[in-house]
């Protein structure tokens, strides 16, 4: 038996590693999430589009690419029943390159990036970094114009950030490493020496050329709207290569510094992993294999008189505020196209909501070995713990004790173990989707997280046997929740 559990551990594990190491952006995420669900038999529908939904399928939309959700509605289902969601999030803190990244100092290129989030920069230094995420491209075909989304991640590293010498900086050691983050945190893509020789042998050259040329037939005398003249040609180069377009293809684009280093299995007994981008893939990684495993038959849904939903939204790390963050209306126009798709009484929606359940899943502080002082004596959380429920009576976490209650009996059941957390009274507390959910919709919310290590580090360090326990959490709260909640009663 515990050959079979530790078998299963790594199984979760290896498939949470190849999760991670296709996601190097929150664009990527998505379209492995896509992927998964597509070879699971769910659908895809467009927010565009009408829906016609029938009870026993199973769907899925995405907003801008960056967030997703997916649900399947059992068999069960009537309009005003009750929605079963776990939530998370597709973005980390990274490094983004700015609209007009072309930077030349001191006869290097640099490409100048904004700071996303709240990272810890300093460990953005020295690492062997490349660039992903997303391109429009223009595509002409048979006298007609149309543009493209492509995704593009360049797998080599091409980009490092140096740090000073010791040398030049002395009291490094004893006043800290001090970044500022405008001036000396830009990423040396090459030297101006070497990139003149690059263009002199480059297609690029020839391009640029020819639309001087274009531009000059038009009465136009300069190019400062192309995006050569905003982004190092070397850097555009790559970039085309690797998906197949032209530079003057290349309409605009959205990318970040992505560390090179993949994520692994780890630690002298196997039992971490060690990644970038944990907090907060791990959750949503955990929670999508949950959905799909918990609705991978028909017998599945059989019984289930609710939907079951994962929603994945991006921009968490800065606030949610935008039309694909969870601050936006995505989730609760989801709630409602599914709930009037079945009938379309607008009083359905609210009975729905109240109903209905979020899991706010974000990844935990766990107990840091060298810095106790830095969690309440009582609640310290740990690795190999299981599944944390956050608590704050400030409402920085949307968790009380009907919610609480409802989480950890289902954990009871399954023999899983959970813990709790709560930050210091003389310390600030961080946030989640919870309660941004929580208010806006008004929906029932209890936030947990897997513990880790290194939060917002460009790497960072989980358990293996906690990304199991997150997946068996979640994968028996989609299973069992209906049946559990029908024998509680609060507000009567």
């Amino acid at each position: 038996m515990a050959d079979n559990n530790k078998k299963q551990e790594y199984c979760v594990a290896s498939d949470l590693i190849d999760f991670l190491n296709t996601s190097p952006t929150a664009f990527h995420a998505v379209e492995e999430a896509k992927r998964r669900l597509r070879n699971a038999g769910y659908e895809q529908i467009s927010e565009r589009q009408d829906w016609e939904l029938e009870a026993g399928k199973r769907y899925f939309f995405t907003r801008n690419h960056s967030t997703i959700l997916a649900f399947a509605i059992g068999k069960k289902y009537v309009a005003g029943n009750g929605f079963y969601i776990i939530g998370a999030h597709t973005d980390s803190p990274c490094l983004k390159l700015k609209p007009v990244s072309k930077v030349m100092k001191g006869g290097f290129l640099e490409v100048g990036v904004q700071t996303y989030g709240g990272g810890l920069w300093h460990t953005w230094f020295d690492r062997d970094l490349t660039v992903a995420g997303r391109v429009i491209v223009k595509e002409e075909k048979d006298g007609s114009v149309s543009y493209s989304h492509r995704l593009v991640r360049i797998e080599e590293p091409i980009m490092r950030v140096p740090t000073i010498a010791i040398h030049l900086d002395r009291t490094v050691n004893t006043d800290g490493f001090k970044v500022n983050t405008q001036s000396q945190l830009l990423p040396v893509l090459a030297t101006s020496i070497k990139q003149t020789s690059f263009y002199r042998q480059s297609s690029i050259k020839q391009s640029v050329q020819l639309r001087a040329k274009k531009f000059k037939l038009m009465g136009r005398n300069s190019d400062k709207g192309a995006i050569s003249s905003k982004h190092h040609s070397l850097l555009l180069e790559m970039i085309a290569n690797q998906i197949g377009c032209n530079v003057d293809d290349i309409c605009d684009f959205e990318l970040q510094a992505c560390d090179t280093q993949p994520s692994v299995i780890a630690g002298a007994a196997k039992e971490f992993i060690f990644s970038g981008r944990l907090d907060n893939l791990c959750s949503s990684f955990c929670s999508l294999k949950a959905l799909i495993d918990a609705t991978s038959s028909e017998s599945e849904l059989e019984d289930e008189s609710g939907v079951r939903m994962v929603a994945l939204f991006d921009h968490e790390e800065v606030g949610s505020d935008s039309a694909q963050g969870a601050g936006s209306p995505v989730m609760l126009d989801a709630l409602s196209r599914i709930t009037s798709a079945f009938n379309p009484d607008s009083k359905l929606l609210p009975k729905a909501v109240q109903r209905s359940y979020l899991v706010s899943a974000d990844m935990a502080h766990a107990l840091h070995p060298n810095y106790m002082d830095k969690h309440e004596e009582n609640h310290q959380p740990k690795l190999h713990g299981g599944l944390v429920i956050k608590h704050n009576a400030n409402q920085r976490y949307a968790t009380n004790a009907v919610t609480s209650f409802l989480f950890r009996e289902i954990a009871t059941k399954h023999n899983l173990p959970t813990q709790d957390f709560v930050v210091r009274n003389d310390m600030g507390c961080g946030s989640t989707i919870g309660p941004i959910l929580a208010s806006g919709v008004g929906i029932r919310t209890v936030d947990v997280g897997a513990p880790q290590l290194s939060m917002h580090s460009i790497r960072e360090m989980c358990a293996v046997d906690d990304v199991k326990y997150s997946y068996e959490h979640f994968k028996a709260f989609f299973q069992e929740f209906s049946h559990l909640d029908a024998k509680i009663t609060v507000d009567i």
